[in-house]
Protein backbone atom coordinates (compact mmCIF):
# COMPACT_ATOMS: atom_id res chain seq x y z
CA UNK A 1 0.00 0.00 0.00
CA UNK A 2 2.16 2.68 0.95
CA UNK A 3 4.58 1.67 -2.29
CA UNK A 4 1.95 2.86 -4.34
CA UNK A 5 1.75 6.18 -2.64
CA UNK A 6 2.78 9.40 -3.94
CA UNK A 7 5.28 11.84 -2.07
CA UNK A 8 2.54 14.14 -1.52
CA UNK A 9 0.07 11.29 0.09
CA UNK A 10 3.05 9.76 2.52
CA UNK A 11 3.23 13.58 4.01
CA UNK A 12 -0.35 13.67 3.90
CA UNK A 13 -0.39 10.21 5.73
CA UNK A 14 2.53 11.77 8.52
CA UNK A 15 0.39 14.19 9.44
CA UNK A 16 -2.76 12.25 9.75
CA UNK A 17 -0.94 10.20 12.11
CA UNK A 18 0.68 12.51 14.33
CA UNK A 19 -2.47 14.16 14.92
CA UNK A 20 -4.30 10.70 15.51
CA UNK A 21 -1.17 9.87 18.58
CA UNK A 22 -1.87 13.47 19.54
CA UNK A 23 -5.17 13.03 19.99
CA UNK A 24 -4.51 9.91 22.04
CA UNK A 25 -1.77 11.78 24.39
CA UNK A 26 -4.51 14.70 25.29
CA UNK A 27 -7.06 12.09 26.41
CA UNK A 28 -4.86 10.43 28.44
CA UNK A 29 -2.99 13.07 30.06
CA UNK A 30 -6.86 14.66 30.22
CA UNK A 31 -7.54 11.74 32.56
CA UNK A 32 -4.33 11.86 34.73
CA UNK A 33 -4.64 15.84 35.02
CA UNK A 34 -8.61 16.17 36.15
CA UNK A 35 -8.50 19.81 36.48
CA UNK A 36 -7.48 20.34 32.77
CA UNK A 37 -9.92 17.43 31.29
CA UNK A 38 -12.62 18.94 29.70
CA UNK A 39 -10.07 21.56 27.95
CA UNK A 40 -8.43 18.38 27.04
CA UNK A 41 -11.37 16.75 25.60
CA UNK A 42 -11.62 19.32 23.21
CA UNK A 43 -7.64 19.38 22.58
CA UNK A 44 -7.86 15.61 21.46
CA UNK A 45 -10.99 16.52 19.71
CA UNK A 46 -8.63 18.96 17.21
CA UNK A 47 -5.85 16.61 16.84
CA UNK A 48 -8.51 14.23 16.28
CA UNK A 49 -9.90 16.46 13.53
CA UNK A 50 -6.85 17.20 12.22
CA UNK A 51 -5.98 14.07 11.39
CA UNK A 52 -9.13 13.51 9.62
CA UNK A 53 -8.55 16.70 7.32
CA UNK A 54 -5.92 15.15 6.17
CA UNK A 55 -7.23 11.59 5.80
CA UNK A 56 -9.64 12.86 3.74
CA UNK A 57 -7.54 15.11 1.54
CA UNK A 58 -5.41 12.23 0.61
CA UNK A 59 -8.38 10.02 -0.04
CA UNK A 60 -9.56 13.32 -2.23
CA UNK A 61 -5.44 13.18 -4.20
CA UNK A 62 -6.12 9.29 -4.64
CA UNK A 63 -10.02 9.21 -5.80
CA UNK A 64 -9.23 12.56 -8.37
CA UNK A 65 -6.26 10.20 -9.80
CA UNK A 66 -7.27 8.12 -12.98
CA UNK A 67 -4.50 5.61 -12.46
CA UNK A 68 -5.71 1.88 -12.09
CA UNK A 69 -3.83 2.12 -8.39
CA UNK A 70 -6.71 4.94 -6.95
CA UNK A 71 -9.10 3.87 -4.69
CA UNK A 72 -11.96 2.89 -7.31
CA UNK A 73 -13.99 5.90 -6.82
CA UNK A 74 -12.39 8.37 -10.06
CA UNK A 75 -15.50 10.04 -10.36
CA UNK A 76 -14.89 13.95 -9.83
CA UNK A 77 -17.87 14.56 -7.34
CA UNK A 78 -16.49 12.01 -5.22
CA UNK A 79 -13.21 13.60 -5.05
CA UNK A 80 -15.12 16.85 -4.44
CA UNK A 81 -16.66 15.52 -1.35
CA UNK A 82 -13.41 14.08 -0.02
CA UNK A 83 -11.85 17.33 -0.40
CA UNK A 84 -14.74 19.42 0.95
CA UNK A 85 -15.10 16.94 3.69
CA UNK A 86 -11.45 17.40 4.39
CA UNK A 87 -11.50 21.61 4.22
CA UNK A 88 -14.30 21.83 6.61
CA UNK A 89 -12.87 18.77 9.01
CA UNK A 90 -10.17 21.93 9.01
CA UNK A 91 -12.74 24.29 10.03
CA UNK A 92 -13.98 21.56 12.87
CA UNK A 93 -10.33 21.21 14.38
CA UNK A 94 -9.93 25.18 15.23
CA UNK A 95 -13.13 25.42 16.87
CA UNK A 96 -12.31 22.56 18.99
CA UNK A 97 -8.57 23.87 19.77
CA UNK A 98 -10.38 27.30 19.83
CA UNK A 99 -13.31 25.95 22.39
CA UNK A 100 -10.61 23.89 24.62
CA UNK A 101 -8.57 26.72 25.64
CA UNK A 102 -11.56 29.10 26.54
CA UNK A 103 -12.37 26.31 28.58
CA UNK A 104 -8.74 25.81 29.80
CA UNK A 105 -9.06 30.08 30.38
CA UNK A 106 -12.67 29.81 32.38
CA UNK A 107 -13.79 32.04 29.80
CA UNK A 108 -16.97 31.41 27.28
CA UNK A 109 -17.31 32.09 24.05
CA UNK A 110 -19.91 33.72 22.12
CA UNK A 111 -22.71 31.88 21.84
CA UNK A 112 -24.43 32.30 18.27
CA UNK A 113 -20.26 32.48 16.69
CA UNK A 114 -19.60 28.42 16.08
CA UNK A 115 -22.87 27.64 15.13
CA UNK A 116 -22.61 30.25 12.66
CA UNK A 117 -19.46 29.12 11.20
CA UNK A 118 -20.29 25.22 11.25
CA UNK A 119 -23.90 26.47 9.37
CA UNK A 120 -21.47 29.12 7.20
CA UNK A 121 -19.15 26.30 6.24
CA UNK A 122 -21.42 23.75 5.87
CA UNK A 123 -22.83 25.55 3.31
CA UNK A 124 -20.11 26.33 1.33
CA UNK A 125 -18.96 22.77 1.22
CA UNK A 126 -21.97 21.98 -0.55
CA UNK A 127 -22.04 24.86 -2.66
CA UNK A 128 -18.05 24.19 -3.13
CA UNK A 129 -18.94 20.30 -4.51
CA UNK A 130 -19.13 21.85 -7.86
CA UNK A 131 -15.63 22.79 -9.07
CA UNK A 132 -16.30 26.14 -10.66
CA UNK A 133 -17.16 27.29 -6.41
CA UNK A 134 -14.25 25.44 -5.08
CA UNK A 135 -12.69 28.28 -4.32
CA UNK A 136 -15.34 30.10 -2.71
CA UNK A 137 -15.06 27.24 -0.43
CA UNK A 138 -11.49 27.78 0.46
CA UNK A 139 -11.76 31.45 0.84
CA UNK A 140 -14.75 31.47 2.92
CA UNK A 141 -13.21 28.67 4.87
CA UNK A 142 -10.03 30.72 5.27
CA UNK A 143 -11.84 33.89 6.41
CA UNK A 144 -13.39 32.19 9.21
CA UNK A 145 -9.68 30.18 10.12
CA UNK A 146 -8.03 33.34 10.34
CA UNK A 147 -10.16 35.21 12.78
CA UNK A 148 -10.93 32.81 14.74
CA UNK A 149 -6.97 32.20 15.24
CA UNK A 150 -6.74 35.56 15.26
CA UNK A 151 -8.94 35.75 18.38
CA UNK A 152 -7.02 33.12 20.19
CA UNK A 153 -3.62 34.84 19.50
CA UNK A 154 -5.13 37.62 21.12
CA UNK A 155 -6.87 35.79 24.50
CA UNK A 156 -3.09 33.67 24.44
CA UNK A 157 -1.19 37.30 24.60
CA UNK A 158 -3.51 38.52 27.71
CA UNK A 159 -3.51 35.44 29.64
CA UNK A 160 0.51 35.03 29.29
CA UNK A 161 0.77 38.62 29.77
CA UNK A 162 -2.28 38.89 32.90
CA UNK A 163 -2.18 35.64 34.45
CA UNK A 164 1.08 34.03 34.02
CA UNK A 165 2.93 37.32 33.87
CA UNK A 166 5.29 36.22 31.29
CA UNK A 167 8.06 38.72 30.74
CA UNK A 168 7.24 37.95 26.76
CA UNK A 169 4.12 36.86 26.52
CA UNK A 170 4.19 37.34 22.58
CA UNK A 171 6.57 34.52 22.26
CA UNK A 172 3.30 32.38 23.60
CA UNK A 173 1.13 33.20 20.64
CA UNK A 174 3.60 32.92 17.68
CA UNK A 175 2.64 29.77 16.20
CA UNK A 176 -1.00 31.08 16.43
CA UNK A 177 -0.51 34.25 14.48
CA UNK A 178 1.90 32.75 11.96
CA UNK A 179 -1.11 29.88 11.18
CA UNK A 180 -3.10 33.15 10.90
CA UNK A 181 -0.98 34.55 8.53
CA UNK A 182 -0.97 31.35 6.90
CA UNK A 183 -4.77 31.29 6.85
CA UNK A 184 -5.01 34.48 5.52
CA UNK A 185 -2.54 34.48 2.51
CA UNK A 186 -4.41 31.13 1.63
CA UNK A 187 -7.90 33.32 1.72
CA UNK A 188 -6.62 35.38 -0.40
CA UNK A 189 -5.13 33.35 -3.41
CA UNK A 190 -8.97 32.35 -3.05
CA UNK A 191 -9.82 34.99 -4.70
CA UNK A 192 -6.56 36.26 -7.19
CA UNK A 193 -6.29 32.80 -7.99
CA UNK A 194 -9.32 30.70 -7.87
CA UNK A 195 -8.58 27.43 -10.22
CA UNK A 196 -5.29 27.03 -8.83
CA UNK A 197 -6.43 27.28 -5.31
CA UNK A 198 -8.98 24.96 -5.10
CA UNK A 199 -6.98 22.69 -6.72
CA UNK A 200 -3.63 22.96 -5.04
CA UNK A 201 -4.50 21.00 -2.44
CA UNK A 202 -4.97 17.54 -3.95
CA UNK A 203 -2.01 18.35 -6.36
CA UNK A 204 0.96 15.98 -6.42
CA UNK A 205 3.44 18.21 -5.83
CA UNK A 206 6.66 19.82 -3.97
CA UNK A 207 4.40 22.33 -2.57
CA UNK A 208 1.93 20.27 -0.71
CA UNK A 209 4.68 18.27 0.67
CA UNK A 210 6.39 21.57 1.93
CA UNK A 211 3.59 22.42 3.23
CA UNK A 212 2.63 19.13 5.01
CA UNK A 213 6.06 19.67 6.49
CA UNK A 214 5.36 23.08 7.78
CA UNK A 215 1.77 22.12 9.38
CA UNK A 216 3.83 19.19 11.21
CA UNK A 217 6.28 21.70 12.73
CA UNK A 218 3.28 24.47 13.35
CA UNK A 219 1.17 21.78 14.73
CA UNK A 220 3.54 20.61 17.08
CA UNK A 221 4.30 24.26 18.53
CA UNK A 222 0.52 24.38 18.80
CA UNK A 223 0.75 21.79 21.25
CA UNK A 224 4.00 23.14 23.14
CA UNK A 225 1.99 26.25 23.39
CA UNK A 226 -1.22 23.74 24.93
CA UNK A 227 1.11 22.12 26.98
CA UNK A 228 3.22 25.27 28.54
CA UNK A 229 -0.40 26.63 29.58
CA UNK A 230 -0.58 23.11 31.19
CA UNK A 231 2.53 22.95 32.95
CA UNK A 232 2.29 26.68 34.17
CA UNK A 233 -1.14 26.28 36.02
CA UNK A 234 0.11 22.85 37.23
CA UNK A 235 3.64 25.11 38.53
CA UNK A 236 1.02 27.89 39.67
CA UNK A 237 -1.23 25.37 41.60
CA UNK A 238 1.79 23.59 43.56
CA UNK A 239 3.15 27.19 44.40
CA UNK A 240 -0.07 28.09 45.71
CA UNK A 241 -0.50 24.82 47.43
CA UNK A 242 3.00 25.58 49.11
CA UNK A 243 1.71 29.06 50.07
CA UNK A 244 -1.49 28.15 52.00
CA UNK A 245 -2.99 26.27 55.16
CA UNK A 246 -4.60 22.86 53.72
CA UNK A 247 -7.74 23.54 56.50
CA UNK A 248 -8.60 26.93 56.00
CA UNK A 249 -7.04 28.44 52.59
CA UNK A 250 -5.45 31.31 54.12
CA UNK A 251 -1.21 31.75 53.95
CA UNK A 252 0.33 29.26 56.11
CA UNK A 253 3.08 30.51 58.54
CA UNK A 254 5.94 30.32 55.69
CA UNK A 255 4.38 32.13 53.67
CA UNK A 256 3.12 35.32 56.06
CA UNK A 257 6.81 35.45 57.26
CA UNK A 258 7.84 35.77 53.63
CA UNK A 259 4.87 38.51 53.08
CA UNK A 260 6.35 40.58 56.67
CA UNK A 261 9.79 40.22 56.13
CA UNK A 262 8.76 42.01 52.18
CA UNK A 263 6.78 44.79 54.10
CA UNK A 264 9.39 45.30 56.80
CA UNK A 265 11.93 45.82 53.68
CA UNK A 266 9.96 48.57 52.26
CA UNK A 267 8.78 50.18 55.17
CA UNK A 268 12.58 50.78 56.14
CA UNK A 269 12.90 52.09 52.59
CA UNK A 270 9.95 54.05 52.79
CA UNK A 271 9.01 55.08 56.43
CA UNK A 272 5.38 53.19 55.41
CA UNK A 273 3.51 52.63 59.00
CA UNK A 274 2.36 48.74 59.37
CA UNK A 275 0.77 47.00 62.55
CA UNK A 276 -0.46 43.15 62.71
CA UNK A 277 -2.93 41.69 64.73
CA UNK A 278 -2.12 38.10 66.70
CA UNK A 279 -5.49 36.49 66.89
CA UNK A 280 -6.35 33.46 69.24
CA UNK A 281 -9.60 31.68 69.19
CA UNK A 282 -10.74 31.85 73.09
CA UNK A 283 -11.36 27.97 74.98
CA UNK A 284 -10.59 26.44 71.32
CA UNK A 285 -9.30 22.85 73.19
CA UNK A 286 -13.19 23.14 74.70
CA UNK A 287 -14.33 22.97 71.81
CA UNK A 288 -12.53 19.68 70.45
CA UNK A 289 -13.12 18.05 73.35
CA UNK A 290 -17.28 18.95 73.74
CA UNK A 291 -17.93 18.63 70.36
CA UNK A 292 -15.10 16.80 68.96
CA UNK A 293 -12.40 17.61 66.14
CA UNK A 294 -14.33 17.88 63.36
CA UNK A 295 -16.40 20.46 64.64
CA UNK A 296 -12.84 21.88 65.63
CA UNK A 297 -11.72 22.17 62.11
CA UNK A 298 -15.43 23.70 60.96
CA UNK A 299 -14.57 26.04 64.56
CA UNK A 300 -11.08 27.44 62.62
CA UNK A 301 -12.93 27.68 59.13
CA UNK A 302 -15.46 30.01 60.32
CA UNK A 303 -13.23 32.15 62.82
CA UNK A 304 -10.83 32.28 59.37
CA UNK A 305 -13.95 33.55 57.03
CA UNK A 306 -15.15 36.18 59.45
CA UNK A 307 -11.53 37.38 59.68
CA UNK A 308 -11.12 37.74 56.05
CA UNK A 309 -14.16 39.47 55.53
CA UNK A 310 -12.66 42.52 57.29
CA UNK A 311 -9.26 42.35 55.69
CA UNK A 312 -8.37 45.02 52.54
CA UNK A 313 -6.79 43.51 49.35
CA UNK A 314 -3.38 44.84 50.66
CA UNK A 315 -4.03 43.02 53.59
CA UNK A 316 -2.34 39.70 54.82
CA UNK A 317 -4.10 36.91 56.64
CA UNK A 318 -2.63 33.81 57.90
CA UNK A 319 -2.81 30.70 60.03
CA UNK A 320 0.05 30.93 62.25
CA UNK A 321 -0.46 28.04 64.45
CA UNK A 322 -3.13 25.48 65.95
CA UNK A 323 -5.82 28.31 66.30
CA UNK A 324 -3.52 31.28 66.24
CA UNK A 325 -4.13 33.58 63.50
CA UNK A 326 -1.76 36.63 62.26
CA UNK A 327 -3.09 39.86 60.18
CA UNK A 328 -0.87 41.97 58.39
CA UNK A 329 -2.08 45.19 57.90
CA UNK A 330 0.26 47.39 56.10
CA UNK A 331 0.19 51.29 56.14
CA UNK A 332 -1.78 51.24 58.88
CA UNK A 333 -1.26 52.75 62.67
CA UNK A 334 -1.77 51.42 66.02
CA UNK A 335 -4.95 53.39 66.18
CA UNK A 336 -6.50 51.96 63.43
CA UNK A 337 -4.93 48.71 63.95
CA UNK A 338 -7.18 48.72 67.22
CA UNK A 339 -10.52 49.76 65.69
CA UNK A 340 -10.17 46.72 62.85
CA UNK A 341 -9.51 44.42 65.86
CA UNK A 342 -12.35 45.96 67.68
CA UNK A 343 -14.76 45.10 65.01
CA UNK A 344 -13.50 41.99 64.33
CA UNK A 345 -13.60 40.58 67.78
CA UNK A 346 -17.35 42.32 68.05
CA UNK A 347 -18.52 40.41 64.62
CA UNK A 348 -16.97 37.13 65.72
CA UNK A 349 -18.69 37.42 68.88
CA UNK A 350 -21.63 38.74 67.60
CA UNK A 351 -21.58 35.32 64.63
CA UNK A 352 -22.15 31.93 66.26
CA UNK A 353 -20.89 28.57 64.62
CA UNK A 354 -24.03 27.19 63.11
CA UNK A 355 -23.48 23.24 62.62
CA UNK A 356 -25.54 19.94 62.92
CA UNK A 357 -25.46 20.43 66.55
CA UNK A 358 -26.60 23.88 68.64
CA UNK A 359 -24.93 26.83 67.55
CA UNK A 360 -21.57 27.55 69.20
CA UNK A 361 -20.80 31.23 70.22
CA UNK A 362 -17.10 32.21 70.16
CA UNK A 363 -15.13 34.73 71.07
CA UNK A 364 -11.42 35.88 70.13
CA UNK A 365 -8.72 37.67 72.09
CA UNK A 366 -6.63 39.90 69.97
CA UNK A 367 -2.85 41.74 70.50
CA UNK A 368 -2.07 44.50 68.29
CA UNK A 369 1.45 45.76 67.58
CA UNK A 370 2.81 48.39 65.32
CA UNK A 371 5.98 48.24 63.87
CA UNK A 372 8.40 50.83 65.90
CA UNK A 373 9.81 51.62 62.67
CA UNK A 374 13.90 52.21 62.80
CA UNK A 375 15.94 49.08 64.14
CA UNK A 376 13.04 46.77 65.07
CA UNK A 377 13.02 43.72 63.47
CA UNK A 378 10.24 41.39 62.75
CA UNK A 379 10.78 38.84 65.64
CA UNK A 380 10.66 41.86 68.37
CA UNK A 381 7.33 43.28 66.58
CA UNK A 382 5.76 39.56 66.61
CA UNK A 383 7.16 39.41 70.35
CA UNK A 384 5.29 42.45 71.47
CA UNK A 385 2.37 41.31 69.63
CA UNK A 386 2.00 38.15 70.98
CA UNK A 387 2.63 39.56 74.45
CA UNK A 388 0.02 42.09 74.15
CA UNK A 389 -1.98 38.57 72.94
CA UNK A 390 -1.14 36.99 75.85
CA UNK A 391 -2.19 39.88 78.21
CA UNK A 392 -5.82 40.17 76.62
CA UNK A 393 -6.29 36.55 77.34
CA UNK A 394 -4.68 37.09 81.16
CA UNK A 395 -7.31 40.15 81.40
CA UNK A 396 -10.82 37.80 80.56
CA UNK A 397 -10.46 36.74 76.82
CA UNK A 398 -12.45 38.03 74.17
CA UNK A 399 -10.75 41.65 74.14
CA UNK A 400 -8.16 43.51 71.90
CA UNK A 401 -4.69 44.03 73.93
CA UNK A 402 -2.49 46.85 72.43
CA UNK A 403 1.21 46.13 72.77
CA UNK A 404 4.15 47.64 74.87
CA UNK A 405 6.09 50.12 73.55
CA UNK A 406 9.53 48.05 72.40
CA UNK A 407 11.35 49.38 75.11
CA UNK A 408 9.08 48.36 77.67
CA UNK A 409 8.36 44.99 76.20
CA UNK A 410 12.19 44.13 76.79
CA UNK A 411 12.71 45.61 79.65
CA UNK A 412 14.70 48.81 79.00
CA UNK A 413 14.49 51.55 81.26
Amino acid sequence: MLSTLSATEVAFVIVAVMQAVLALVWLIGGWWAGDTRRASVHWAAYSAWGAFSFVMLMLAMRAADASPSATGFVQPLHAELLRAAGNVSGVFAIIELRRGIWVFLGRAPVAWFHPLVIATVLAVAWIGLDPAYGALRVGVNSMFLTWMTLDLARALYLHGRDAMRLRWPWLLVVPVLIASLAYALRGLRAVAEPAAVAAEMTTHSGLNVGAAISYVVLSLAFHATLMTLVVARLVSELFRLSQRDGLTGLLNRRAMEEALDAQWRRSRRSGEAFAVMMVDADHFKLINDRFGHAVGDLALKHVSALLHDHMRDVDRLARFGGEEFLVMLPGVTQAVALSVAERVRQHIATTPLVHAGPPIEMSISIGVAQWNGGAEDLSRLLIRADAALYQAKQNGRDRVALAEPAALAFGVA
